[in-house]
């Protein structure tokens, strides 16, 4: 009943001025990607939009600035060299509020692409490692394309879609898309040391990706009853829900499930979550809804930060005036762990960059961008130990920070810190 295309075909409907979604994450459909970048002669003026996205971007190359034009929820690799280049754009949102902006038609969407599991019996596939936005663009677009693929795990959830909702499909088997996180350093092994410290049992977690939130995990192997509700989940998780360590038994909203929005890891990761009903993934506007999250008693949200000024203002989405990343969830979580009962908010990193520049300073970098403000942050960890900030005075945070600086920075920090602001 239902006929697969060839990625040729799949593509012929995209057309020029165009506004394209792709499936974020690891389930970038990068066969249909490549079909649509072959395309460049004969289009003009296509937006491309997407949150971070694994994989390569062709379209993002500034010789197909005349082709394509990319427009960033979030800046990843692959796309960041396209605000300098001229042929990319960044929309600064929440990832709470992302699927509203398709659902009010505040971005239109003619054509989503995205990658899915096969149909079951019933003819339902699974959007996979990546819910997100991908459903309410789904369902704002004029046409689906879909490319089918084996070895993308059948997630539960809000991720279901029926092969009779797909314009066209193509059918591929190539793997998805993984990461493998490098050895944690020792410090950031002890930062994850002393946010282990913070966490009581039958918490509520959320965590980014990355080494710290690594670090953290390993440091929980003797806590208990442990809860996930957070944008994404990678591997770190797998072996502690194995230990019963993460079970969600006290969690207020889904107990007994881990809930996230998307999932980037190793197959590893990817085979655990496999028609694996424990691990539930949701849309963003509902995982990162502040109004759900706060539900969680005990809730801590644990965050990155490019630098924190003295005053406690996180800079996370650029250095100085070069856009980076993005907002994502961070505010969303910060918020929702603030109001939750027994709640701690975190924001994590290493006193000094790899070039030995101090990331706690006196004032962020002209052009720096502040995604969280200073009156959402609890707590700020270092390798050198926890500033609590929580109801405290300006000049009683500056004290705070000063301890958990790098040495090398303390005394001049205060020192410029001090001048600047009499």
């Amino acid at each position: 009943m239902y006929k697969s295309v060839t990625p040729q075909e799949a593509v012929k409907i995209i057309k020029s001025n165009d506004r394209v979604y792709i499936q974020a994450g690891a389930a970038a459909p990068q066969t249909l990607i490549n079909a649509m970048t072959d395309r460049s002669d004969e289009l003009r003026n296509v937006e491309v939009c997407h949150l971070h996205t694994e994989g390569k971007a062709p379209y993002a190359d500034p010789v197909l600035r005349d082709s394509f034009h990319v427009n960033s929820f979030f800046l990843g690799p692959n796309v960041r060299h396209t605000i300098k280049a001229g042929n990319g754009s960044y929309t600064p949102v929440f990832l709470s509020e992302v699927p509203i902006l398709f659902k009010r038609n505040i971005i239109d969407i003619d054509i989503t692409l995205i990658q899915v599991s096969p149909p079951d019996k019933h003819g339902y596939c699974s959007l996979g490692t990546t819910v997100m936005a991908t459903v309410a663009a789904i369902e704002n677009a004029s046409h689906v394309i879909a490319q089918i693929n084996p070895q993308m795990p059948r997630t539960h959830g809000d991720g279901i879609i029926h092969i009779s909702e797909l314009n066209s499909f193509v059918e591929v088997d190539e793997p998805i898309f993984e990461i493998q996180i490098p050895e944690i350093t020792k410090i950031e092994h002890r930062i994850g040391e002393y946010i282990a410290e913070l966490i009581d049992d039958r918490s509520t977690l959320q965590m980014g990706i990355g080494n710290i939130p690594n670090a953290v995990l390993q440091n929980l192997g003797n806590h208990k009853d442990l809860g996930i509700h957070s944008e994404m989940i990678s591997d770190g998780v797998v072996d502690l829900i194995l230990k019963d360590v993460i079970n969600g038994n006290y969690k207020g909203v889904s107990p007994g499930r881990a809930m996230a929005t998307f999932l980037l890891g190793s197959r590893k990761l990817y085979d655990y979550v496999d028609d694996n009903p424990f691990i539930e993934l949701r849309t963003s506007d509902y995982v990162n809804d502040v109004a759900v999250i706060r539900q969680n008693p005990k809730m801590v949200a644990i965050n990155s930060a490019v630098e924190v000024d003295l005053t406690g203002q996180v800079c996370s989405d650029s250095i100085g005036t070069r856009l980076y990343s993005g907002v994502g969830g961070q505010v969303d979580f910060i918020r929702g762990a603030s109001l939750s009962e027994g709640g701690k908010a975190i924001i994590a990193l290493p006193s000094i960059t790899k070039k030995g520049i101090s990331r706690i300073v006196p004032f962020l970098k002209k052009g720096a961008g502040v995604v969280t403000t200073r009156s959402n942050v609890h707590y700020v960890v270092t390798e050198y130990g926890v500033a609590n900030l929580y109801g405290k005075t300006v000049k009683q945070r500056q004290k705070e920070l000063i301890k958990i600086m790098h040495p090398d920075f303390r005394e001049e920090s205060e020192r410029e810190y001090f001048d600047n602001i009499r």
